[in-house]
């Protein structure tokens, strides 16, 4: 699964979580309803202060955003 895929499904889980739609954590993060259907769908990655952003509003903890997210690199020594 790639990183965008689980963090989509973890925005989405902990959203549905708090009960707001994605125009009510748009309003509360100062983010259009886009950029949070862009991130929810795996269309977009977030930067680090949309992260920071997106924790505050929904009171969670970034590892419960980042949950699962695993990357290795492609090169061997």
């Amino acid at each position: 699964m790639s990183l965008k895929v689980r963090f989509s499904a973890n925005l989405r889980r902990v959203r549905a979580r708090a009960g707001i739609t994605q125009t009510e954590l748009g309003l509360m993060t100062e983010l259009h309803r886009t950029e949070i259907s862009l991130l929810e769908n795996a269309k977009r990655m977030p930067r680090l202060d949309t992260l920071v952003k997106l924790t505050s509003a929904l009171e969670c903890r970034a590892d419960e955003l980042i949950e699962g997210m695993v990357w290795k690199p492609n090169f061997q020594t």
